[in-house]
């Protein structure tokens, strides 16, 4: 017998609605439909979006995937999400944003970061008595001027009028639930995203004395529930948008971050995946909370109570390659495919000019012809904080041409992540077989480069720009008991592929990666001096 579900991935820059059928044996995908929203950069550092596109998004791709599937809206049995975290979504009580939504991306909150926790005795830079409390009761601190609290924080100090108006501050995925549902909830990943979530056993609530200590108005946080759990259902008014029945169960859900990894059937102790979407991390499931504030690596609480994530992000991996396409290939490819113009549908754009890219450049020599590129556009948290860390080309000659430097972003984002890898490897054990996901995955050329830089074996899933969908799908099976934990959702996510290292290019990247590490060391002054601020 099987089930179907409706899963949303929502992303940086829009919305996958896949619409899949649960058995005992896989999670099967029948529709999917994406729609783009606008993602806002502002000169101060900000990074904004308006929650409303995303609901927009989500009830016009929902009645897509009902329709192009045949599916009637009376099957479906819940819907859940997976989407990008860290977001600061301030609203009313009536569950409207106060304000834009402040991205993940946002680092306006510098100021705020240094007035409550740089001042006074330091370790790592950090107030050493908040540093040791924040440790001891939520496994983490807000280290980064782009974490959520400094952002609201900052709301607070430049938008008072704005401030006052907020009800709760919800995260992107429990604004769409809370506009699903009528529900002001959190999912505990969501909650542990604030860093004021309290970890220690039998505790699982906000703290309020890091809430206090942080400047947070702790009857701003929302209930919290676990990501299996059905946290409502659609209300009547809902329903009309969406297309669906009132009463569909809505179940909680979880970040990208926490899901991402079930989706890759990367859910065991020990198991590592890679994501390399529009940002990318490297992930490894631990039984213990591990934190290395020094490269700033974390354990994040999960989907699974009974696990952590041990976890090191990387804010612009996809997005390096979307740069590219924009800045570098297409006035060279050419912007008319097919005699139209590839830019007006982001799923074209990735079955065509993406596609081509790859093409172009896969008689590329492994090294790019020693052109190397840091894949810092927008600043980097991890194994190092800087906002203002860009991105390099370094050493172009009279004969490097755009192929090669196209082969060279990727090989930059490889180089990042095993940077990453070796970073997570000081702390805990990482597995000798990787999973690799997201929208690099779909490209063999991008597997085999990982798999060369990283000296490792690397797996893929099918359908692995789905996987966040999937992920999402699983909770959903968990929550109507078609398996009964998260771990078993390995067995409805088999592996497609695998990428062997080629052992004659090993002594070449380890060489370049040497390179590569040296470059942030070498210009981190002169990132500061041209990006600060305070310029």
């Amino acid at each position: 017998m099987s089930t179907h579900v409706i899963a949303y991935d929502v992303g940086t820059t829009g919305i996958k609605t896949c619409l899949f059928e649960i058995s005992d044996h896989k999670i099967h995908l029948i529709a999917s439909a994406m729609e783009a929203y606008s993602l806002f950069l502002l000169e101060d550092g900000g990074a904004e979006q308006d929650p409303e596109e995303w609901w927009q998004a989500m009830c016009s791709t929902t009645r897509q995937v009902l329709k192009e599937s045949g599916v009637s809206e009376d099957a479906i049995r819940g819907i859940s999400f997976c989407a990008q975290m860290q977001g600061l979504v301030l609203v009313d009580d009536q569950g409207n944003p106060v304000r834009r939504a402040m991205s993940y991306m946002d680092s306006r909150g510098g100021e705020e970061m240094k007035r409550r926790i740089m001042k006074g005795f330091k370790i790592s830079g950090l107030n050493a008595v908040k540093l040791l409390r924040s440790i001891k009761i939520s496994g983490a601190v807000s280290a980064s001027a782009k974490d959520p609290v400094w952002r609201y924080n900052w709301v607070k100090t430049n938008e008072p009028e704005v401030f006052r108006k907020v009800y709760k501050w919800l995260d992107v995925k429990d604004f769409l639930l809370c506009k699903a549902s009528g529900r002001f909830v959190m999912s505990e990943d969501s909650a542990f995203a604030t860093l004021l979530y309290d970890t220690r056993k039998g505790k699982k609530a906000f703290s309020r004395e890091l809430c206090h200590m942080m400047g947070v108005h702790k009857q701003h946080l929302p209930e919290i529930c676990r990501s299996t759990d059905i946290a409502g259902t659609i209300t009547e008014k809902a329903a009309l948008e969406l297309g669906l029945p009132a009463g569909v169960p809505v179940f909680a859900g979880g970040g990208d971050a926490s899901l991402i990894g079930v989706g890759a059937g990367a859910v065991s102790e020990g198991d590592t995946h890679i994501y390399m979407g529009t940002s990318g991390w490297v992930s490894t499931v631990v039984k213990k909370q591990i934190l290395d504030i020094k490269s700033m690596i974390a354990s994040i609480v999960g989907a699974d109570q009974s696990s952590f994530l041990f976890f090191a992000e990387l804010e612009t991996a996809g997005k390096c390659l979307e740069w590219v396409r924009d800045h570098l290939a297409l006035d060279e490819i050419g912007m008319f495919l097919e005699k139209k113009n590839i830019c007006d549908n982001p799923e074209s754009i990735h079955k065509s000019l993406y596609d081509y890219m790859m093409y172009s450049i896969k008689d590329v020599p492994p090294g790019s012809g020693g052109v190397i590129f840091t894949p810092w556009l927008h600043g980097n948290r991890c194994p190092f904080e800087d906002p203002n860390a860009r991105g390099i080309f370094f050493n172009i000659g009279l004969e490097t041409g755009k192929t090669e430097m196209i082969h060279a972003v990727l090989e930059g984002i490889c180089y990042h992540l095993r940077w990453q890898l070796e970073a997570m490897e000081k702390s805990a054990k990482t597995s000798r077989t990787i999973r690799l996901v997201g929208g690099g995955a779909l490209s063999p050329l991008t597997c085999q480069i990982l798999s060369n830089i990283l000296n490792r074996e690397i797996e893929t899933v099918d359908s692995p720009q789905n996987v966040g969908a999937v992920g999402a799908a699983a909770v959903i099976a968990v929550g109507l008991g078609i398996i009964e934990r998260i771990e078993d959702a390995k067995k409805l996510i088999p592996v497609q592929g695998r990428y062997l290292p080629q052992v004659e290019h090993t002594s070449l990247y380890d060489e370049s990666f040497r390179v590569f590490k040296s470059l942030y060391k070498n210009n981190a002054a002169a990132f500061k001096t041209l990006n600060s601020n305070s310029r």
